[in-house]
């Protein structure tokens, strides 16, 4: 298999499908494109890889899966054994609402406070829109961590978390304080604890090179 990826500095779509293709432990090849490019560079790059002309897209034999959310359901489905969605159903239709959310909403966190894995953490003010955004959040990860016990959103790690991975680097590099919006601790912890995962910090010390 072959991922093709984003710089990963800064490509939150390309960081997910990353990380539940490393909790299967399947062996691929990634392959990265330098993203902001000028002059349409990016896309002529991505495009012999993608049909989109975005990133990410697994290759997988004569298959190319070009979305993120339906590159992680595609390796859920190919490696059982990964548990990449809970077994429980009730656990499993949630932490995909969550990641649909993920997939589909927060367009004012997103614009506000792009991923930035090269910045120095500090404190910004938010606006209106995006601190509703944060609420939202912080009652999503409640209800779910409430519900599933922990340590993960959905118990164990799921894709859920993955799609809220590059949430919890925006909370540090931005300095938001969940304590702010309602949080009792139990959402900050788990955003460290995101942040804490072997995958990930493999991620950023690659992100951090490339700086």
């Amino acid at each position: 298999m072959e991922l093709v990826i984003g710089t990963k500095r800064w490509s939150t779509w390309s960081l997910r499908p990353w990380l539940a293709l490393k909790h299967t432990g399947a062996p691929f090849t990634e392959t990265l494109v330098g993203l902001r490019q000028d002059e349409g560079r990016t896309e002529a790059a991505i495009l012999p890889h993608s049909p989109s002309g975005l990133v990410p897209a697994l290759k997988d034999g004569g298959l190319t899966v070009w979305d993120s959310l339906a590159i992680c359901e595609y390796l859920a489905e190919k490696f059982p054994a990964a548990k990449l969605w809970p077994d429980d159903p009730a656990l499993r239709a949630l932490a995909r609402a969550a990641a649909a959310e993920m997939h589909s909403g927060f367009q004012s966190l997103r614009g506000e406070c792009p991923m930035a894995l090269e910045a120095e953490p500090k404190v910004t003010t938010l606006s209106e829109a995006t601190q509703k955004n944060v609420r939202r959040i912080v009652a999503l990860w409640s209800d779910l961590l409430g519900r599933s016990g922990g340590p993960f959103l959905a118990g164990e790690w799921s894709i859920a978390d993955a799609f809220y991975t590059p949430v919890a680097t925006r909370f540090r590099t931005y300095g938001v304080h969940l304590s702010d919006y309602g949080d009792d601790g139990t959402c900050g912890a788990y955003s460290t604890r995101l942040l804490a995962t072997p995958a990930f910090r493999e991620w950023e010390a690659a992100a951090r090179a490339e700086a």
